[in-house]
């Protein structure tokens, strides 16, 4: 039986309570082992080691050290790539296809990634007329913001975390994380590569458990936590923000999504049904930045329906090492639960269901796993529930429109803004309506394509705060002005 225990101060330990819970494959519902849930006491000795490891080797190094261990991880983890590849395979059910080109590699890549920003980021400098005409100089000086804590999701377990402690790392602070309890295992397995690394004790940490009275909230809560970053629904990143707001402690929250997908008549048709096929269905339409909501000009509506349903047909699904398998189960049941309500209300509201709306005959091996049909709808209303809440599965609605300032309104008539997608051909509309949608960010034919040196977050309801580049140096390092009398 496997065990995941919590990674505390550079040692592998269990709870003082003795409380576990299971991880199980979401394809055939199997036991995967027994996670060790923190406490108070396991979250406290977590920060306190990260505080510890602040004032001592870690804070004592040069940002050329640190960059060098940084580096030396990034390779660890494309060494131990298989190992990284078969514990986020059994943990989400997404093919080996996806996760071996999109969750290891690039989760390895984001430490290397911001180190290299960082080394490259210059700060401000300023000369000051004074009074006695000698002058003054001030120039900015970056330090660590102290312990993050990061609170990462289950979809894409290893890159989301490494995309929060790549560049927390690289500017000199130390970590406590809390995976998802969905998903405890690629980050209980990156502790290991740290040990190996040489990365000093108490920069790294995991507590594995839940929200609520467990790890969650004794972590978002703990007065030593300097700053919390979080991607997660809405819901829970409200909860993140009223606890972080006592001791103004700074947050950087990506939440959740409605995204809208908008096609004109003018665009390519085939890189519009290829990468709408990606947004709305890859890992089985759980990504925070996919698209739910489609918008399709009207005389090219019918066509653009029946390809994207030609397309979900040939869809492969089974599990995750099977050839030629490019769709995975939801990641738990009590996801799929969510989903197929879902689905039942679709129809309840009057849904065209084009393709799907249940759930697939897997056969006796892997029916107790958590499978639904990848599905499209269509006539549905504008206010019903399946249009403006965020299902988090592989679905869309599909709905005509007929001018640009009629779709620009529809893209924006939802509490969430964290991306779209436009399909055009003409480019100073592909100008005009990215600028006019009110997300985060904007793909304008492609979709899930970044440059990690580019802003990343959410507007309204969707998330506070930007990550990327220099913009993530903003959140994880305190700016201060020195100002010298010469």
């Amino acid at each position: 039986m496997k065990e995941f225990k919590n990674f505390i101060n550079g040692e592998f330990v269990t709870t003082a309570s003795g409380k576990q819970f299971e991880n199980r494959n979401p394809v055939d519902n199997s036991l995967i082992g027994l996670v060790h849930e923190a406490g108070e006491p396991e979250v406290a000795a977590a920060v306190a080691a990260a505080k510890a490891a602040m004032k001592g080797p870690w804070g004592k190094m040069s940002q050329a050290e640190r960059i060098k261990l940084l580096d030396r991880v990034a390779a660890r983890i494309n060494e131990r790539f298989d190992e990284f590849l078969d514990a986020e395979c059994k943990d989400t059910g997404k093919p080996r296809s996806i996760a071996s080109h999109i969750d290891i590699p690039r989760g390895a890549a984001n430490f290397k990634a911001f180190s290299e920003t960082l080394a490259n980021h210059p700060t401000e400098a300023f000369k000051l007329d004074t009074p006695d005409g000698q002058g003054a100089l001030n120039y900015g000086h970056r330090q660590p913001k102290g312990v993050i804590a990061v609170i990462c999701p289950w979809n894409l377990p290893l890159l989301l975390m490494t995309w929060k402690v790549g560049p927390a790392l690289a500017c000199g602070n130390t970590v406590v994380v809390k995976p998802s309890e969905e998903t405890p295992a690629t980050a209980t397995l990156l502790g290991e590569v740290m040990n190996e690394c040489g990365v000093p004790a108490g920069v790294y940490n995991v507590v594995h458990g839940f929200g609520p009275d467990s790890a969650g909230a004794f972590l978002t809560t703990h007065p030593d936590i300097d700053a919390i970053t979080f991607t997660g629904e809405t819901r829970t990143g409200e909860v993140i923000m009223r606890a972080a707001s006592v001791g103004l402690r700074n947050i950087s929250l990506e939440c959740g999504g409605k995204n809208p997908g908008i096609v004109f008549a003018d665009c390519d048709l085939d890189k519009a049904i290829e990468g709408t096929m990606r947004s709305a269905f890859v890992n089985c339409g759980q990504v925070c930045l996919g698209t739910e909501r489609v918008y399709v000009e009207r005389p090219i509506f019918n066509e653009f329906v029946q390809r994207l349903k030609a397309g979900v047909e040939q869809l492969k699904l089974g599990r995750p090492e099977d050839a030629g398998v490019d769709f995975g189960p939801l990641v738990s049941q009590e996801h799929k639960e969510k989903v197929l309500s879902y689905y039942s209300l679709a129809v309840e509201e009057g849904a065209n269901v084009v393709i799907g709306g249940g759930v697939p005959e897997m056969g006796p091996e892997l029916n107790e796993g958590a499978w639904v049909e990848p599905t499209i709808w269509t006539g549905l209303a504008d206010d019903a529930r399946v249009v403006t809440e965020e299902i988090f599965g592989p679905c869309c609605h599909i709905r005509p429109f007929d001018t640009e300032e009629e779709v620009i309104a529809l893209a924006n008539n939802t509490k969430y803004g964290l991306s779209a997608t436009v399909w055009t051909e003409n480019t100073s509309r592909a100008c005009r309506v990215a600028e006019s949608l009110e997300v985060g960010i904007a793909w304008v034919n492609s979709w899930f394509l970044r440059d990690l040196r580019t802003a990343f977050g959410g507007a309204k309801e969707s998330g506070i705060g930007r990550e990327g580049g220099v913009h993530g140096l903003e959140f994880y390092t305190e700016l201060k002005n020195v100002c010298i009398k010469l």
